[in-house]
């Protein structure tokens, strides 16, 4: 590490960028029934108006996965500080729909940049013990949710707010993060410094493994951010507050995401998955069954599963492949989103059609909410029981032939 770079600082305001990405997710989860109501949307409208986050969200890193060792991690997260400004601008200034979804759309790419910039940044810091740190950077993704659910419930139920005023919040950790990267100098990316070329990194990501992984984060990302965004409607008949069933699960996978190196160790990357798919698939099926306090203790079972899966998927390609890159982290994270703007919409229309016809079965409508809440929790089970199959595959391949498997991997 070059003596004039401030790893510290570097990693101080990059978990501050996640912060505000994180806070965004927050507010929207929090304003599905404010803009439905206000818009006269129903569920599935308000899913494609928040689909752009996932998919602008997919666009920058796809886009700046590959050109972050052209430009640079630092003007990538100019351009992050420059979509999340535009977006919080238009969400302000919003006259109907079609502004809610352009201003989706800024954010969701300046949230990409971020990612596309910062999760290279990390590796590149501490290349010494990658998984671990992104692990711990990871902690404020959840983390800022945590601080914008308490924001939002605090506004909405306390103080009775404009929701323009809780959006207006979000300037503070966007202009910390922007001062803060203005000032420091960044190291070059892993890949640069380690010699590999760009086409040894586009070849790295067409291998079997890292498809395979690629598979596999569609559908954990779709696991965990669909079923976030969506919390406060799944659980509208379950007779909680679904904002506070958000901080309680993101609240646990920050503090899991803080103590991940005893966990990594113990366990390794492929070991972390397997158990993280387990319990996520047993605690939407509790869900799905609960109501009440017992869908505090369900929500505490499904965090437990979350707790480490997005930053292990990365820490995973970033250990078994690390000749993918940046390009292989942001294909990672991009997949991820990408698959999260599509089943934001499908679960908008897979609630409101469980609904639809428990009404017309007789269901009154807090029954027929509850009835809807429950069979598409169901529904998203399918995906994590899906990915535990293929980690155990994965981990019994590795236990087999480690150190042939790793060599080929590394090197190739």
């Amino acid at each position: 590490m070059q003596a004039n770079i401030d790893r510290k600082k570097l990693f101080l305001a990059s978990r501050i960028a996640l912060i505000t990405t994180a806070m965004t997710f927050a507010f929207r989860a929090s304003l599905e029934g404010v803009w439905g109501h206000e818009f006269s949307l129903n569920r599935e409208q308000v899913g494609w108006i928040f689909s752009p986050a996932f998919w602008g969200f997919t666009l920058a890193m796809l886009f700046g996965g590959p050109l972050c060792d052209w430009l640079g991690m630092k003007r990538l997260l100019g351009l992050a500080f420059i979509g999340q400004l535009a977006g919080i601008i238009i969400y302000l200034t919003a006259k109907d729909a079609s502004w809610l979804f352009a201003g989706t759309v800024c954010i969701g790419i300046g949230n990409g940049m971020v990612e596309a910039a910062c999760n290279p940044l990390v590796v590149s810091l501490y290349p010494e013990k990658k998984t671990v740190m992104l692990n711990r950077f990871h902690v404020w993704f959840p983390g800022g949710i945590v601080v914008g659910g308490l924001v939002s419930y605090a506004m909405t139920n306390w103080w009775q707010a404009d929701w323009r005023v809780m959006i207006a919040t979000l300037f503070v950790p966007l202009f910390i993060y922007g001062f803060l990267f203005l000032k420091l100098k960044f190291p070059p990316t892993e890949r640069v410094s380690s010699g590999v070329s760009t086409k040894q990194m586009f070849k790295a990501c067409l291998h079997p493994l890292f498809l395979v992984m690629l598979a596999c984060m569609l559908l954990t990302a779709a696991t965990e951010l669909g079923t976030n965004q969506w919390l406060g409607a799944l659980l509208q008949g379950a007779g909680i507050s679904g904002i506070l069933i958000l901080v309680l699960i993101n609240g646990i996978m920050a503090l899991g995401r803080s103590f991940a190196g005893p966990v990594v160790h113990r366990l390794n990357p492929t070991g972390m998955l397997i158990f993280s798919m387990l319990f996520t698939a047993i605690g939407l099926v509790l869900l799905s069954k609960t109501s009440g306090s017992m869908a505090v203790v369900a929500a505490i079972v499904f965090a437990i599963g979350l707790c480490f899966v997005w930053p292990t998927m990365l820490g995973f390609v970033a250990e078994y492949l690390p000749r993918t890159g940046a390009l292989g982290l942001s294909l990672m994270g991009g997949g991820g989103m990408l698959s999260v703007a599509l089943i934001v919409p499908l679960m908008g229309k897979w609630y409101d059609s469980f609904r639809a016809t428990a009404i017309a079965s007789g269901a009154d409508e807090a029954a027929a909410d509850a009835i809807a809440g429950s069979d598409t929790f169901m529904k998203v089970v399918v995906m994590p029981a899906t990915v535990l199959v293929l980690m155990i595959g994965i981990y019994l391949t590795i236990k087999k032939k480690p150190a042939s498997l790793t060599q080929t991997l590394t090197t190739q």
